[in-house]
Protein backbone atom coordinates (compact mmCIF):
# COMPACT_ATOMS: atom_id res chain seq x y z
CA UNK A 1 0.00 0.00 0.00
CA UNK A 2 2.66 2.77 1.00
CA UNK A 3 4.47 1.57 -1.91
CA UNK A 4 1.73 2.35 -4.20
CA UNK A 5 1.38 5.70 -2.40
CA UNK A 6 4.70 6.84 -3.30
CA UNK A 7 4.61 5.88 -6.72
CA UNK A 8 1.16 7.27 -7.34
CA UNK A 9 3.08 10.67 -5.41
CA UNK A 10 6.00 10.37 -8.00
CA UNK A 11 3.75 10.65 -10.84
CA UNK A 12 2.31 13.29 -10.00
CA UNK A 13 5.59 15.15 -9.24
CA UNK A 14 7.22 14.23 -12.86
CA UNK A 15 3.93 14.93 -14.46
CA UNK A 16 4.14 18.43 -12.80
CA UNK A 17 7.83 18.67 -13.63
CA UNK A 18 7.03 18.17 -16.98
CA UNK A 19 4.38 20.61 -17.29
CA UNK A 20 5.47 23.56 -19.13
CA UNK A 21 5.81 26.90 -16.97
CA UNK A 22 2.56 29.34 -17.54
CA UNK A 23 3.88 32.14 -20.18
CA UNK A 24 4.30 35.32 -19.27
CA UNK A 25 1.89 38.10 -20.44
CA UNK A 26 3.32 40.93 -23.26
CA UNK A 27 4.70 43.43 -21.46
CA UNK A 28 4.95 46.76 -23.01
CA UNK A 29 6.95 49.60 -21.45
CA UNK A 30 6.33 53.56 -21.56
CA UNK A 31 7.05 56.85 -20.67
CA UNK A 32 3.94 56.72 -18.30
CA UNK A 33 1.60 60.24 -17.19
CA UNK A 34 -1.29 61.21 -19.80
CA UNK A 35 1.13 59.85 -22.82
CA UNK A 36 0.61 56.29 -21.38
CA UNK A 37 -3.10 56.55 -20.54
CA UNK A 38 -3.72 57.65 -24.43
CA UNK A 39 -1.23 54.44 -25.66
CA UNK A 40 -3.56 52.47 -23.20
CA UNK A 41 -6.77 53.55 -24.92
CA UNK A 42 -5.48 53.36 -28.59
CA UNK A 43 -2.75 50.61 -28.71
CA UNK A 44 -2.91 48.41 -25.61
CA UNK A 45 -6.75 47.32 -24.89
CA UNK A 46 -7.24 47.49 -28.95
CA UNK A 47 -4.49 44.68 -29.26
CA UNK A 48 -5.55 42.78 -26.46
CA UNK A 49 -9.25 42.94 -27.05
CA UNK A 50 -7.68 42.01 -31.22
CA UNK A 51 -5.64 38.91 -29.92
CA UNK A 52 -7.89 38.14 -27.11
CA UNK A 53 -4.48 38.53 -24.72
CA UNK A 54 -3.54 40.18 -21.90
CA UNK A 55 -1.34 42.80 -22.84
CA UNK A 56 0.43 43.84 -19.34
CA UNK A 57 2.16 47.53 -19.59
CA UNK A 58 4.43 49.64 -16.97
CA UNK A 59 6.30 52.59 -17.30
CA UNK A 60 10.00 53.87 -16.75
CA UNK A 61 12.37 56.52 -16.65
CA UNK A 62 14.70 55.58 -19.35
CA UNK A 63 18.72 54.72 -18.91
CA UNK A 64 20.38 52.23 -20.47
CA UNK A 65 21.76 50.44 -18.26
CA UNK A 66 18.35 49.73 -17.02
CA UNK A 67 18.24 47.55 -20.60
CA UNK A 68 21.26 46.08 -19.78
CA UNK A 69 20.89 44.96 -16.59
CA UNK A 70 17.52 42.88 -18.29
CA UNK A 71 18.74 41.46 -21.35
CA UNK A 72 22.55 40.55 -20.26
CA UNK A 73 20.60 38.43 -16.71
CA UNK A 74 18.86 36.38 -19.43
CA UNK A 75 15.04 36.32 -20.20
CA UNK A 76 13.65 39.75 -19.66
CA UNK A 77 10.81 40.53 -18.11
CA UNK A 78 9.99 43.25 -20.94
CA UNK A 79 9.03 42.58 -24.05
CA UNK A 80 8.51 46.37 -26.45
CA UNK A 81 10.10 48.98 -24.81
CA UNK A 82 9.60 52.91 -26.12
CA UNK A 83 13.34 54.17 -25.83
CA UNK A 84 14.69 57.46 -26.70
CA UNK A 85 17.49 57.90 -29.71
CA UNK A 86 20.45 57.70 -27.96
CA UNK A 87 19.35 54.42 -26.14
CA UNK A 88 17.99 52.93 -29.84
CA UNK A 89 21.89 53.46 -30.90
CA UNK A 90 23.62 52.38 -28.12
CA UNK A 91 21.40 49.05 -27.42
CA UNK A 92 21.39 48.32 -31.20
CA UNK A 93 25.17 48.18 -31.23
CA UNK A 94 25.46 46.42 -27.75
CA UNK A 95 23.14 43.64 -28.69
CA UNK A 96 20.20 44.32 -26.31
CA UNK A 97 17.65 44.32 -28.98
CA UNK A 98 16.00 42.20 -31.55
CA UNK A 99 16.40 43.31 -35.38
CA UNK A 100 12.90 44.55 -36.36
CA UNK A 101 11.21 42.77 -39.02
CA UNK A 102 10.23 45.47 -41.63
CA UNK A 103 7.95 43.19 -43.32
CA UNK A 104 5.67 43.17 -40.91
CA UNK A 105 5.99 46.96 -40.20
CA UNK A 106 4.92 47.18 -43.80
CA UNK A 107 7.74 48.61 -45.31
CA UNK A 108 9.97 51.11 -43.94
CA UNK A 109 9.05 53.69 -47.05
CA UNK A 110 5.60 54.03 -44.72
CA UNK A 111 7.84 55.87 -42.03
CA UNK A 112 9.92 59.09 -41.89
CA UNK A 113 13.51 58.11 -42.76
CA UNK A 114 14.48 59.05 -38.95
CA UNK A 115 12.09 56.45 -37.77
CA UNK A 116 13.46 53.39 -39.37
CA UNK A 117 16.39 51.68 -37.79
CA UNK A 118 17.74 48.14 -37.60
CA UNK A 119 16.37 47.66 -34.18
CA UNK A 120 13.69 50.41 -33.64
CA UNK A 121 10.55 51.62 -35.04
CA UNK A 122 9.64 55.24 -34.86
CA UNK A 123 6.91 55.91 -32.17
CA UNK A 124 6.68 59.70 -31.68
CA UNK A 125 8.38 62.97 -33.02
CA UNK A 126 8.76 65.51 -30.09
CA UNK A 127 10.54 68.46 -29.72
CA UNK A 128 11.95 70.68 -26.93
CA UNK A 129 11.27 74.25 -27.67
CA UNK A 130 10.64 77.71 -26.45
CA UNK A 131 7.58 78.39 -24.41
CA UNK A 132 6.03 81.57 -23.28
CA UNK A 133 2.56 82.99 -21.50
CA UNK A 134 0.69 84.50 -24.30
CA UNK A 135 -1.36 86.73 -21.81
CA UNK A 136 1.40 87.89 -20.57
CA UNK A 137 3.34 88.46 -23.38
CA UNK A 138 1.28 89.63 -26.13
CA UNK A 139 4.55 90.06 -28.97
CA UNK A 140 6.44 87.25 -27.51
CA UNK A 141 10.09 85.73 -28.72
CA UNK A 142 10.43 84.37 -32.65
CA UNK A 143 14.37 83.33 -31.32
CA UNK A 144 16.78 81.75 -29.09
CA UNK A 145 18.26 85.51 -30.01
CA UNK A 146 15.20 87.22 -28.48
CA UNK A 147 15.03 84.26 -25.50
CA UNK A 148 18.24 85.57 -24.80
CA UNK A 149 17.20 89.50 -24.98
CA UNK A 150 16.28 89.59 -21.61
CA UNK A 151 15.99 93.84 -21.93
CA UNK A 152 13.91 93.56 -24.61
CA UNK A 153 11.46 90.59 -22.46
CA UNK A 154 12.41 91.04 -19.00
CA UNK A 155 12.96 88.47 -16.46
CA UNK A 156 13.75 84.63 -15.43
CA UNK A 157 14.70 81.78 -17.94
CA UNK A 158 13.87 78.42 -18.14
CA UNK A 159 16.52 76.05 -19.18
CA UNK A 160 17.04 72.31 -18.76
CA UNK A 161 20.16 71.45 -16.22
CA UNK A 162 22.43 69.61 -18.48
CA UNK A 163 25.01 70.75 -21.50
CA UNK A 164 22.44 68.31 -24.19
CA UNK A 165 19.93 71.03 -26.00
CA UNK A 166 21.52 74.06 -23.80
CA UNK A 167 24.40 74.46 -25.24
CA UNK A 168 22.89 74.32 -29.39
CA UNK A 169 20.61 76.98 -28.26
CA UNK A 170 23.28 79.21 -26.68
CA UNK A 171 24.96 78.72 -29.94
CA UNK A 172 22.22 79.89 -32.32
CA UNK A 173 21.20 82.78 -29.34
CA UNK A 174 24.56 83.68 -30.85
CA UNK A 175 24.15 83.97 -34.78
CA UNK A 176 24.92 80.24 -35.49
CA UNK A 177 22.54 78.92 -38.65
CA UNK A 178 20.75 75.88 -37.53
CA UNK A 179 22.26 73.61 -39.98
CA UNK A 180 25.63 74.57 -38.68
CA UNK A 181 25.15 74.06 -34.94
CA UNK A 182 26.55 70.51 -34.89
CA UNK A 183 29.64 71.40 -37.12
CA UNK A 184 30.43 74.56 -34.51
CA UNK A 185 30.05 71.94 -31.37
CA UNK A 186 32.05 70.07 -32.70
CA UNK A 187 35.25 72.13 -32.04
CA UNK A 188 36.91 73.38 -29.12
CA UNK A 189 35.64 77.04 -30.48
CA UNK A 190 32.31 76.22 -30.66
CA UNK A 191 32.09 74.61 -27.49
CA UNK A 192 33.92 78.25 -26.00
CA UNK A 193 31.68 79.99 -27.55
CA UNK A 194 28.23 78.35 -26.67
CA UNK A 195 29.48 78.36 -23.14
CA UNK A 196 30.78 82.08 -23.31
CA UNK A 197 27.35 82.58 -24.20
CA UNK A 198 25.60 81.27 -21.31
CA UNK A 199 27.47 83.17 -19.37
CA UNK A 200 24.87 86.20 -20.52
CA UNK A 201 22.01 84.34 -19.51
CA UNK A 202 23.48 82.67 -16.36
CA UNK A 203 22.45 85.43 -13.43
CA UNK A 204 18.89 85.03 -15.23
CA UNK A 205 18.45 81.04 -15.14
CA UNK A 206 16.22 78.98 -13.71
CA UNK A 207 17.14 75.09 -14.30
CA UNK A 208 14.54 72.51 -14.39
CA UNK A 209 15.20 68.21 -14.74
CA UNK A 210 11.75 67.00 -14.84
CA UNK A 211 9.21 67.73 -18.39
CA UNK A 212 6.51 68.96 -15.60
CA UNK A 213 8.91 71.69 -14.22
CA UNK A 214 9.27 74.35 -16.80
CA UNK A 215 5.62 74.80 -16.98
CA UNK A 216 4.78 75.20 -13.72
CA UNK A 217 7.59 77.61 -13.60
CA UNK A 218 5.90 79.70 -16.43
CA UNK A 219 2.33 79.28 -14.31
CA UNK A 220 3.79 80.84 -11.78
CA UNK A 221 5.46 83.14 -12.62
CA UNK A 222 8.86 82.28 -12.33
CA UNK A 223 10.17 82.66 -15.47
CA UNK A 224 8.97 84.76 -18.21
CA UNK A 225 9.74 81.95 -21.29
CA UNK A 226 11.82 78.54 -20.89
CA UNK A 227 12.47 75.68 -23.23
CA UNK A 228 9.84 73.06 -22.42
CA UNK A 229 8.62 69.74 -24.84
CA UNK A 230 6.26 70.49 -27.14
CA UNK A 231 3.86 68.06 -25.63
CA UNK A 232 3.58 69.61 -21.96
CA UNK A 233 3.21 73.19 -23.62
CA UNK A 234 -0.22 71.81 -26.08
CA UNK A 235 -1.12 69.68 -22.57
CA UNK A 236 -1.35 72.39 -20.09
CA UNK A 237 -3.25 74.14 -22.62
CA UNK A 238 -5.79 71.60 -23.05
CA UNK A 239 -6.19 71.09 -19.36
CA UNK A 240 -5.90 74.25 -17.69
CA UNK A 241 -6.75 76.81 -20.37
CA UNK A 242 -3.65 78.35 -20.58
CA UNK A 243 -2.44 80.36 -23.45
CA UNK A 244 1.23 78.89 -23.51
CA UNK A 245 2.69 79.38 -27.20
CA UNK A 246 5.55 77.15 -28.80
CA UNK A 247 8.02 78.95 -30.93
CA UNK A 248 9.32 76.25 -33.59
CA UNK A 249 12.38 78.01 -35.55
CA UNK A 250 14.99 77.06 -33.34
CA UNK A 251 13.25 73.62 -31.79
CA UNK A 252 14.96 70.96 -31.53
CA UNK A 253 12.98 67.62 -32.27
CA UNK A 254 14.02 64.04 -31.70
CA UNK A 255 12.18 60.43 -32.85
CA UNK A 256 11.44 58.02 -29.92
CA UNK A 257 11.33 53.98 -30.79
CA UNK A 258 9.93 50.64 -30.01
CA UNK A 259 12.50 48.12 -29.34
CA UNK A 260 12.20 44.85 -28.61
CA UNK A 261 14.34 43.47 -26.17
CA UNK A 262 17.15 40.32 -26.74
CA UNK A 263 15.21 36.96 -26.43
CA UNK A 264 12.09 38.07 -24.72
CA UNK A 265 9.74 35.43 -24.32
CA UNK A 266 7.15 37.19 -26.34
CA UNK A 267 9.68 38.90 -28.93
CA UNK A 268 7.04 37.76 -31.92
CA UNK A 269 4.33 39.15 -29.89
CA UNK A 270 6.27 42.52 -29.49
CA UNK A 271 6.54 42.83 -33.24
CA UNK A 272 3.15 42.16 -33.87
CA UNK A 273 2.18 44.59 -31.33
CA UNK A 274 4.44 47.23 -32.50
CA UNK A 275 2.93 46.38 -36.20
CA UNK A 276 -0.09 47.19 -34.38
CA UNK A 277 0.56 50.55 -33.03
CA UNK A 278 2.26 51.37 -36.53
CA UNK A 279 -0.94 51.43 -38.33
CA UNK A 280 -2.23 54.68 -39.71
CA UNK A 281 -5.37 54.42 -38.53
CA UNK A 282 -4.37 53.79 -35.03
CA UNK A 283 -1.25 56.33 -34.70
CA UNK A 284 -3.68 59.21 -36.26
CA UNK A 285 -5.58 58.88 -33.11
CA UNK A 286 -2.56 59.77 -30.53
CA UNK A 287 -2.76 63.83 -31.53
CA UNK A 288 -6.50 64.06 -29.74
CA UNK A 289 -4.30 62.52 -26.48
CA UNK A 290 -0.83 64.35 -26.13
CA UNK A 291 0.90 66.60 -29.25
CA UNK A 292 3.57 64.39 -30.35
CA UNK A 293 4.53 63.98 -34.43
CA UNK A 294 3.58 60.49 -36.06
CA UNK A 295 6.40 58.40 -37.58
CA UNK A 296 3.94 56.89 -40.29
CA UNK A 297 3.53 59.39 -43.63
CA UNK A 298 -0.01 57.96 -43.60
CA UNK A 299 -1.14 58.28 -40.23
CA UNK A 300 0.17 62.11 -39.91
CA UNK A 301 -2.18 62.84 -43.54
CA UNK A 302 -5.35 61.47 -40.77
CA UNK A 303 -4.79 64.30 -38.14
CA UNK A 304 -7.69 66.79 -38.69
CA UNK A 305 -6.13 70.07 -39.03
CA UNK A 306 -6.61 71.45 -35.35
CA UNK A 307 -4.86 68.99 -33.61
CA UNK A 308 -1.79 68.92 -36.62
CA UNK A 309 -1.22 72.51 -35.98
CA UNK A 310 0.84 71.89 -32.70
CA UNK A 311 2.47 68.72 -34.29
CA UNK A 312 6.63 69.01 -34.61
CA UNK A 313 6.10 67.35 -37.97
CA UNK A 314 3.43 69.94 -39.79
CA UNK A 315 5.18 71.20 -42.68
CA UNK A 316 4.76 74.77 -41.08
CA UNK A 317 6.71 74.02 -37.84
CA UNK A 318 9.26 72.06 -39.31
CA UNK A 319 11.37 73.93 -41.62
CA UNK A 320 13.33 75.99 -38.56
CA UNK A 321 13.70 72.71 -36.51
CA UNK A 322 16.83 70.83 -35.76
CA UNK A 323 17.19 67.10 -35.61
CA UNK A 324 18.86 66.01 -32.42
CA UNK A 325 22.25 64.54 -32.90
CA UNK A 326 22.41 61.62 -31.42
CA UNK A 327 25.74 60.28 -32.80
CA UNK A 328 27.22 63.33 -31.46
CA UNK A 329 25.85 63.32 -28.46
CA UNK A 330 27.02 59.49 -27.51
CA UNK A 331 30.78 60.88 -28.45
CA UNK A 332 30.66 64.18 -26.52
CA UNK A 333 27.88 63.93 -23.78
CA UNK A 334 30.54 62.79 -20.75
CA UNK A 335 32.83 65.25 -21.70
CA UNK A 336 30.28 68.01 -21.71
CA UNK A 337 28.31 66.90 -18.84
CA UNK A 338 32.05 67.73 -17.15
CA UNK A 339 32.36 70.67 -18.71
CA UNK A 340 28.82 72.01 -17.82
CA UNK A 341 28.63 70.74 -14.16
CA UNK A 342 31.83 72.44 -13.35
CA UNK A 343 30.86 75.63 -15.36
CA UNK A 344 27.64 75.66 -13.26
CA UNK A 345 29.78 75.37 -10.15
CA UNK A 346 31.56 78.61 -11.00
Amino acid sequence: MKTGVLAAAAAVLAAGLAAPALARDLTVVSWGGNYQDGQREIYFKPYAEKTGKPVLDESWDGGIGVLQSKVKAGAPNWDAVQVEAEELALGCSDGLFEKIDWDKMGGKDRFLDSAVNDCGVGAIVWSTAIAYDGDKIAEGPNSWADFWNVEKFPGKRGLRKGPKYTLEFALMADGVSKDEVYDVLSTDEGVERAFKKLDELKPHIVWWESGAQPLQFLASGEVAMTSAYNGRITGINRTEGKNFKVVWPGSIYAVDSWVVLKDAENKDAAQDFIAFASQPENQAKLPEYVAYGLPVKEAAAKVPADLAKDLPTEPANMPEAISLNTDFWIDNSETLTQRFNAWLAQ
